[in-house]
């Protein structure tokens, strides 16, 4: 039986032809996604990271860099192949997979790593803007609620339009390192000794899990999943061949050039800070003004461009992926300038309570813990990612190898197990240090992780346990019914909201259509004026009794060509004026003509059309102005 589930991202899906393409012109079209994740591999949380490593321990956590880059080559590319041999995201293959509650769950894990993603694109914008402008850190946060804007612009141009913002974005931060490694230029002996593994302990094993945690992020295994289903492809199996191969090489690519640039960070912090004796370089303040003192003004303005670039760019891919995995496993599906506003206000406030509480100094721990955070949600990701891919029953002939599930697996239980030994040395360390909070920490802290650990074991043995016995999806448009016979529907009250534009005579005329001379018609206006919105009621003003004549005009018109009409004037908000109207005439039909925002005036005007909608339990005819 099919599995069914709603299309991933339905507003793009398939947005992409790559059909009847060769050559070059057929590996661009595939080009795309695997950058957009890359972004998130390149983020101000791997800055923090990196140039904490870099500055303490010199090059010796390169390894760590390279051992992460290869892990998320292989579970990003796991990623894809779900979505393209099943046509389903990650969260989504969830929901069919595990119980409500189950998902439930997974829903709050995966929402708190975007929070902590989001909360790294805040820090790191407003440190941008604050080293750049001198712009206090405080009011950088606030000011990154804008880019809300700039997202509903660019998802509304196009997948296409937003992949190339994002490729400018990896350009500018690219070239901003590849310049600075002249200007620093680094030992080029110290750096092949660093691709050396070594032993990890206390603080090297806090920051390598950072470094984890920025480079193998979770939401981009939900992200990639559902991005290459943006790329319309031949089902056959040849189809889904040809875009595997050509999504692994996008992949390749955009995260080895995001490997290059995490490298370039870290290499950087350990030639111009570990090198000269700055060993706890932790904050990103800190190294801009030691880039300016060792080496003039120039390192340190390509470092800060970098930087608001590389936040900037990941908050976009963030709230897309907020968006994924709220549809996905929970089944909720809202506006996404609603989604980005969420999950932007709940990162801002921690950032902003640290700011007020502890000063602007906290906001680099506080970077590096998001990251810590993000490390700790992996295994919840992954787990049933290899669970899913390996699964011969739904991937057929497309199920991963043995020797790519034995190198997941292993990936799998190295980041769970270093995830569990920080966790473990935390709460050990609380428990020494803070002997007054051990009640809280055996009452509360331990019985969360307890849970946590649970809910992992569950994931990890249910499809072993009880096989992957999918049940299909409810999707939030409901499954479709069946057609038979259908009755004639008559209009007997039929609503029609005048606005005085242009749309007035195409909205009266597709409603004389539905009710004929048989129906009565109910012309509304709502007057905005700031009297009527304040008092909500009758209000005689010039504007108002201008829009009464000129209504009745409308409904004297109709009426001599033998239609019969009233009119009825509404006061305030026109959206719930109109409805309180409809219902006082009993409307069984409302046409209204479209008011053609678009996006931005959306915002500011408002959508009365989408409101109105979802108000009334009677027919809505939209008309197109022509």
């Amino acid at each position: 039986m099919e599995v069914k589930h709603s299309e991933s991202l339905s507003d793009v899906h398939s947005s992409v032809n790559t059909e009847n393409k060769t050559g070059w012109r057929r590996i661009l079209a595939f080009i795309g996604p695997a950058y957009l994740v890359s972004v998130g591999y390149m983020d101000p949380g791997n800055w923090a990271t990196d140039i904490a490593g870099g500055s303490a321990f010199g090059y010796k956590l390169i390894w760590v860099l390279l051992v992460s880059n290869l892990i998320a080559l292989l579970l990003q590319s796991l990623s894809a192949r779900l979505g393209i041999v099943r046509g389903v995201d990650l969260a989504q293959a969830s929901k069919n997979a595990y119980p409500p509650f189950v998902n439930f769950c997974l829903y709050v894990l995966a929402q708190l790593a975007i929070i902590a993603c989001d909360l790294a694109e805040i820090i790191g914008m407003a440190i941008g803007l604050n080293l750049l402008f001198d712009l206090p850190l405080i009011w950088g946060v606030l000011l990154t609620i804008t880019d809300t804007i700039l997202l509903l612009f660019l998802m509304n141009k196009g997948m296409r339009k937003l992949e190339a913002f994002i490729v400018s974005m990896i350009f500018i931060v690219g070239l901003s390192f590849l310049t600075e490694m002249f200007i620093v230029q680094p030992d080029v002996v110290e750096v092949a000794k660093g691709f050396i593994p070594g032993n990890l302990s206390g603080s090297s094993l806090y920051i390598a899990i950072g470094i984890i945690g920025a480079t193998v992020m979770p939401h981009n295994l939900y992200l990639h999943s559902s991005l290459v289903q943006t790329r319309k492809i031949n089902r056959s199996d040849d189809g889904i061949k040809a875009a595997l191969k050509y999504n692994f090489i996008d992949t390749i690519i955009a995260l080895n050039l995001a490997f290059l640039v995490n490298a370039a960070i870290l290499i950087l912090a350990a030639g111009a800070f570990f090198k000269n004796g700055y060993f706890e370089v932790a904050e990103i303040q800190d190294a801009y003004k030691l880039l300016e003192s060792i080496f003039g003004k120039a390192a340190p303005i390509l470092f800060a461009v970098a930087l608001i670039a590389s936040g900037q760019s990941s908050t976009i891919t963030g709230t897309l992926a907020g968006q994924i995995i709220m549809e996905g496993h929970i089944n909720l599906r809202i506006a996404p300038w609603m989604r980005r506003l969420l999950t932007r206000l709940l990162a801002i406030v921690p950032a902003v309570c640290t700011i007020v509480y502890f000063g602007d100094d906290a906001l680099g721990n506080l970077l590096i813990l998001s990251q810590v955070v993000l490390s700790l949600q992996l295994g919840f990701a992954i787990i049933p990612l290899i669970h899913f891919t390996a699964d011969k029953r739904s991937m057929g002939k497309f199920a991963t190898g043995n020797v790519i599930k034995i190198l997941a697996w292993i990936s799998a239980f190295v980041i769970v197990a270093l995830n569990v030994k920080l966790v473990a040395e935390q709460i050990i360390g609380w428990i020494e240090n803070y002997p007054q909070a051990r009640v809280a920490i055996y009452a509360i802290v331990m019985p969360v992780a307890a849970g946590i650990g649970a809910l992992l074991l569950y994931i990890f043995f249910k499809p072993i346990v009880f096989k992957l016995k999918e049940k299909p999806g409810r999707v939030p448009h409901g499954d479709a019914w069946a057609l038979d016979n259908f009755d004639s529907i008559v209009y007997n009250r039929v609503a029609i909201p005048i606005d005085f534009s242009k749309n007035d005579r195409d909205a009266i005329r597709h409603g004389i259509m539905q009710g004929g001379k048989q129906a009565t018609y109910t012309l509304i206006h709502v007057v905005e004026t700031a009297g009527a919105r304040y008092h909500d009621t009758e209000v005689m003003d010039q504007e108002t009794q201008s829009d009464t004549k000129n209504l009745d005009k409308y409904v004297n018109e109709l009426n001599a060509l033998g239609y019969i009409a009233s009119a009825k004037i509404g006061y305030g908000m026109p959206a719930k004026a109109i409805v309180k109207i409809v219902k006082q005439e009993n409307a069984d039909l409302i046409v209204m003509g479209s008011h053609g925002h678009r996006v931005l005036k959306d915002l500011f005007y408002g959508s009365t059309v989408d409101t109105v909608r979802h108000m009334v339990n009677v027919p809505v005819l939209v008309v197109k102005h022509q």
